[in-house]
């Protein structure tokens, strides 16, 4: 563990530990928007279910995520901030590189540093989101202690995004876990997961200690049941696609036998409706190329299989 002191401006503010769906044609809600407080520090912020947190203290505010790009939600939330207290944002905490959580951060950047893993940068810079690039990188683990709150930043290695990150403030047992408590609601896809380690992780949060109440990117507070519920729906499906994959099944024949299955044991699950032909496609495309790393699928074939089932290899 390395000891790092920041100044920023002329004010010494932090001691830090650290160890080494685009929404087009969406209608934005603006009567959605709202801030809660959720323990003695921490507030959670956002719309149209898509939500952010932050950490108020008496020497500033540590902001965690953006919102989309196009939805007019983070400028109105740095306008809360402003009218609301008398301590600029001091850091910004960015939970990983997808765009619908780190859009308009930039507009905090007049006044605060960007934190993230290290993989998040690369997929910032040069892209047009207004969005603060991390100053400040670390690669498993770190520590923030900032106005009298104690945060640990956590990297468990790829999941959902090669930079996906847990925020724990065990102090006031609450863990901000963006993309990773999903619950009884489905992920559209996995083409950027790395779905075995996500099942590892998803173990890992629920059972870490100092947790009463979890905070998700999207949906509502819960707490580390999420992590269970959505650790079951992704365990089975990998098992119930793989298992017929084993048995030289093609990709119709999977997606039929799949879904009978799935409805079956997770049929209230959120999403199913929507999503599960879709799960059960990328899954199997995950699969795929996990299997038979010398056999992959070109880039144009994995575009025409996500956009169209029905052009899949099936060999």
């Amino acid at each position: 563990m390395r000891l790092i002191t920041l100044l920023l401006t002329s004010i010494s503010v932090a001691v830090i530990s650290a160890s080494s769906l685009h929404a087009q044609g969406r209608v934005w809600q603006p009567s959605t928007r709202s801030i809660e407080q959720i323990s003695e520090h921490v507030y959670r912020w956002g719309s149209d279910n898509q939500y952010g947190a932050y950490i108020l203290t008496d020497e500033g505010i540590i902001v965690i995520d953006g919102h989309y790009c196009d939805s007019g939600t983070a400028q109105w939330f740095k306008g809360e901030l402003d009218s609301r207290y008398d301590v600029p944002v001091r850091y910004v905490i960015l939970s990983h590189d997808h765009q619908d959580h780190n859009c308009h951060t930039g507009l905090f950047s007049d006044t605060a540093v960007g934190i993230g893993h290290v993989n998040i940068v690369p997929h910032l810079v040069g892209e047009n989101r207004n969005s603060i690039v991390p100053a400040i990188t670390f690669e498993e683990e770190m520590d923030l202690r900032f106005g009298g709150v104690y945060l640990k930043l956590l990297y468990f290695g790829p999941t959902h995004s090669d930079n996906l990150i847990q925020i724990h403030i065990p102090e006031e047992r609450v863990l901000i876990a963006v993309d990773s408590a999903k619950g009884r609601n489905l992920f559209p896809d996995f083409r950027d997961m790395e779905v075995n380690n996500q099942l590892r992780v998803m173990r890992i949060l629920a059972n870490l200690e100092d947790v009463d109440v979890v905070l998700p990117g999207h949906g509502p507070i819960t707490t580390q049941d999420a992590f269970i519920d959505y650790y079951d729906y992704l365990f089975a499906l990998k098992e119930n696609i793989l298992g017929h994959m084993r048995d030289g099944r093609t990709l119709q024949e999977i997606k039929t036998l799949s879904d009978a299955t799935m409805r079956e044991d997770f049929g209230d699950y959120n999403g199913i409706d929507r999503l599960l032909e879709h799960n059960i496609v990328t899954m199997w495309d995950y699969l795929y190329r996990y299997r038979e790393p010398n056999a992959r699928i070109t880039q144009e074939e994995a575009t025409l299989c996500i956009q169209d089932s029905r052009q899949c290899r099936t060999d």
